[in-house]
């Protein structure tokens, strides 16, 4: 039966698009496409079809337990009614994904929905969420968000049972970027392989620590782009024996690993910066000031899909620049929110946001869905934005940030996890299955680490992540 998958510019036949896979699949000499998602918790999961039966596979899926959206990055199974032992659902793969994975041989990647037995989205899907929010924002508002995710990780090496370093080079430096540069080498021409577009590299402030940021996308794409790029970056690594740790602190001693989430609302066609709005402070526009006051009134529990792992808290602390504070100027790396000095002459294109509360811990569709739900919050409210700080809101006294509503943000996942139970906004956004799902897996993860020392924690973020 013919289908179809239309966008604001473009329409699909995944039938066609199947075809095309399967045809490519065999003419590159492929042996396993790895149909992959994202659970609750952040960790990339999946399942492979061998060639045998892939065109099958692509139109009907791979079964699953309906348990996985339960498990927490340990691999324990969070208490949840009606994910157990017992049901299935359906990997199903959007065609319009698929990649030949450089880093791993004859081997293909696509990235899946998952569906319930008779074909409906599954309601404790992330990836189902974030079309949702997509959808709505379109819908009811005329607006297309553009999104990037930019990642920061650690290059290690493994020296019995410990993961160190490669480098203690300094930020920016060509000594940090010489040393990476065989592996960093390979993870642009993989990335460029698979479609996206390299746009910068440096290497950071950490010890082994790279950044290298892609363009942006439609925000569906975004965070698809974020899922195949972890896993390029992972794969790169370990053909060199290296890992790669996008974890939030995999060292005490080092710099945070962030994943700063920039975004800019444009119409359906994807032809006018929303956001932008030449006569406004910063440039920014009333709807794109609205969109952040939405993202700032609900922060302190959207950093519980955002600043997903208990291993968050430890890079999320003032004078860090990781944003401690719920608080917004220009170009300020203190605030949660960085509005983004344009460039010059390309200022209707280049006004974006950024949100620096964010890493890769978390699972990029519920992150991002999470960001729109909050940001279409403030538009339907009407919200007023605070004024910008243009200083370290963490120099200003107890009262000044109080002013301006800059309070501290969650100093643990357990505290910004109770925010979010008390957000019915968010909760509503994510719908029952989804939103219970997730808080119960973060609450299993929680506990867990409360029981365990320092070293179990560091050791299970920077080899999960």
């Amino acid at each position: 039966m013919a289908t179809a998958v239309t966008d604001s510019s473009t329409t699909v036949d995944l039938d066609v698009k199947r075809q095309e896979i399967v045809a490519r699949a065999e003419a590159t000499g492929l042996r396993l496409v790895r149909f992959l998602y994202c659970d609750n918790d952040g960790v990339i999961r999946g399942k492979s079809s061998a060639m045998s039966g892939l065109r099958d596979r692509l139109e009907s899926g791979i079964g699953l337990t309906v348990a996985m959206q339960a498990f927490t990055m340990l691999d324990h199974l969070a208490s949840v009614d009606g994910m157990g032992p017992v049901g299935e659902i359906r990997l199903v793969p959007d065609p319009t994904t698929f990649v030949v994975a450089p880093y791993a041989p004859h081997t293909g990647t696509v990235l899946v929905d998952m569906q319930t037995l008779d074909g409906n989205p599954y309601a404790a899907d992330g990836r189902a969420f974030l079309k949702r929010m997509v959808a709505r924002a379109a819908a009811q508002h005329d607006l297309a968000l553009l999104a990037a995710f930019e990642p920061e990780w650690s290059l290690a090496r493994k020296e019995g049972e410990q993961f160190v370093p490669i480098d203690d080079s300094g930020c920016f430096t060509t000594t940090g970027m010489n040393i990476a540069a065989s592996v960093i080498d390979e993870i642009v021409a993989a990335l460029e392989a698979q479609g996206m577009v390299v746009e910068q590299y440096y290497a950071e402030l950490g010890w082994g620590q790279q950044e290298l940021s892609i363009r942006y996308a439609p925000a569906l794409q975004a965070a698809d782009h974020h899922i195949l790029y972890r896993e390029t970056v992972r794969g790169v690594a370990l053909n060199h024996g290296l890992y790669a740790s996008f974890a939030p602190k995999p060292w005490a001693d080092q710099a945070g690993n962030g994943c700063h989430l920039h975004f800019s609302g444009w119409n359906r066609e994807q032809t006018l910066n929303r956001f932008y709005d030449a006569t406004g402070e910063y440039n920014l526009s009333t709807l794109g000031r609205q969109f952040m006051a939405g993202i700032l009134d609900h922060l302190p529990g959207l950093v519980a899909l955002t600043c997903a792992s208990v291993n968050s808290y430890r890079r999320l602390q003032p004078q860090m620049w990781a944003s401690a504070y719920r608080a917004w100027g220009p170009d300020n790396r203190e605030g949660a929110l960085r509005a983004a000095s344009p460039f010059k002459g390309h200022e209707a294109e280049s006004v974006n946001v950024e949100l620096k509360s964010s890493d890769s811990s978390a699972n990029p569709y519920v992150s991002l869905g999470g960001v729109i739900a909050a940001g279409l919050d403030g538009i339907e409210r009407k919200l007023t934005l605070a004024p910008a700080v243009t200083v370290d809101p963490h120099t200003l006294d107890e009262s000044e940030r109080k002013k301006i509503g800059a309070d501290r943000l969650p100093e643990s996942l357990e505290e910004a996890i109770q925010n979010l139970k008390r957000d019915e906004t968010l909760l509503k956004a994510m719908g029952e299955r989804l939103a219970t799902s997730y808080i119960a897996v973060k609450e299993l993860d929680i506990d867990a680490f409360a029981k365990a020392d320092e070293a179990f924690e560091f050791r299970q973020h920077i080899y999960k992540y």
